[in-house]
């Protein structure tokens, strides 16, 4: 499909169908982020949108997911998410879900009447950097919610019968502050019972003001040791019922998926193994190459 600028997307929409509906993301303030730094955001013209989807006909005819980009989709009013379900839809009839990034802020603007309709229309598995449950964190990193309205957000998905990731960045409260990240954001969790929790790490690259920050010192990031310790103590505090733990981004020190309650033990041992493993580096600051992974490890 054709696509303007850079595409990001989650790994487990590796075999979806990228279909670009917006340019760029229409918050574009998160502190850590470096996706769209240039971009102005825009909403595609639907012509644009429904010659994709006509070209899609021929290339991929019997694709079965559709992942809606740039960076916040769900933005769009839910008048014009329905319009595009629907040309979806009568060109691609095997279509069984239509996904997206979308933020706290986008949900706030559907009605409960609104979630629903799109939910009949296929629009499911939404991708949601919540990042944090402390508001602290939440304040410097220029998310635009609160941990509060997280909370009463993403009940409201699953109210409507939508499934959606929660995305959650180890090391948001930075060194001072790590205990406090990492039991603000279980206790959130637990009390939404996502789905899908995708686990990163924070990073930074050029172009985004933690980066500068953390040049400066203005934030301490995590060593590699509080970084171990907060997996842990998030993973000790997840009360969950059938969550499908995410946390293979490269950007972990402890690379895992697990279904969460059954696998937690497991997972507790693989970050205590990473510990024993890493004596010799805790106190180090990770450091970062591509997409942040850690390669004092």
């Amino acid at each position: 499909m054709n696509m303007t600028g850079i595409v990001y997307r989650p790994p487990y929409e590796a075999n979806s169908l990228l279909l670009q509906v917006t340019l760029g993301c229409s918050h574009n303030k998160c502190t850590f982020c470096y996706m769209y730094p240039d971009v102005q955001f825009k909403v595609c013209p639907m012509e644009e949108v429904e010659a994709d989807i006509e070209e899609a006909t021929r290339y991929c005819p019997n694709v079965k997911r559709v992942f809606l980009e740039h960076g916040d989709a769900f933005v769009l009013s839910a008048e014009k998410l329905l319009k595009i379900a629907d040309a979806i839809h009568r060109k691609l009839p095997k279509v069984e879900t239509i996904a997206m990034y979308a933020s706290i802020q986008n949900i706030k603007t559907k009605t409960d009447e609104e979630l629903q309709l799109l939910r009949a229309a296929g629009i499911h598995g939404l991708d949601i950097g919540v990042e944090s449950g402390l508001d602290a964190a939440l304040t410097y990193m220029n998310k635009g919610h609160t941990s509060a309205e997280a909370r009463e957000q993403l009940l409201r998905l699953t109210k409507a019968g939508m499934d959606y990731s929660f995305n959650a960045i180890l090391g948001c409260g930075g060194a001072e502050l790590w205990k406090e990240n990492a039991d603000a954001t279980a206790d959130l969790i637990n009390a939404v019972q996502p789905h899908l929790l995708f686990i990163g790490s924070l990073h930074a690259q050029p172009g985004c003001r933690l980066y500068q920050d953390m040049k400066s010192g203005t934030f301490k990031e995590c060593n590699i040791g509080q970084l171990l310790d907060e997996q842990e103590r998030l993973i000790q505090r997840l009360d969950l019922k059938d969550t499908y733990y995410f946390g293979s981004h490269p950007s972990n020190l402890v690379p895992m998926q697990a279904k969460l309650p059954d696998q937690k033990q497991d997972m507790l041992e693989a970050v205590q193994e990473t510990r024993e493993q890493l004596r010799a580096h805790l106190d180090e600051v990770p450091v970062r190459g591509g997409e942040g992974s850690i390669l004092n490890r």
